[in-house]
């Protein structure tokens, strides 16, 4: 059974840091495209960054585009959300999804097979 693990959420203040984190298991999904979405309360769930299994190749929506920094470790089997400069807007339950058969970044969260159970980050107003 495919299982995707979330860790790393909790509470920060505006302008701080966090790292999430997604391990997978049952499977390995070094070439797997490894993606974050994000749902706030009475929102839609929205793009936040997603990673190629070749790591050179990420894409980050734009309102996170230079504070978060997606990366992979495939020895792990783990892939990171890092999260600088928090602000209250961040607020929201943070998905990962996978999926092996992408052969590009979509943010699309359809096209994604697997998901996590998610994680909440709070950052108070």
């Amino acid at each position: 059974q495919v299982q995707l693990v979330e860790s790393g959420g909790g509470l920060v203040q505006a302008g701080g840091s966090l790292t999430l984190s997604c391990t997978a298991s049952g499977r390995t999904f070094s070439r797997d495209a490894v993606a974050w979405f994000r749902q706030a309360p009475g929102k839609e769930r929205e793009f936040v960054a997603a990673i190629m299994w070749y790591a050179e190749n990420s894409a980050y929506a734009d309102s996170v585009k230079g504070r978060f920094t997606i990366s992979r470790d495939n020895a792990k089997n783990t892939v990171y959300l890092q999260m600088h400069s928090l602000k209250p807007e961040d607020k929201a339950v943070y998905y990962c999804a996978s999926d092996p058969q992408l052969t590009r970044i979509t943010m699309r969260s359809p096209s994604y097979k697997y998901w996590g159970q998610g994680t909440q980050v709070t950052v108070p107003s």
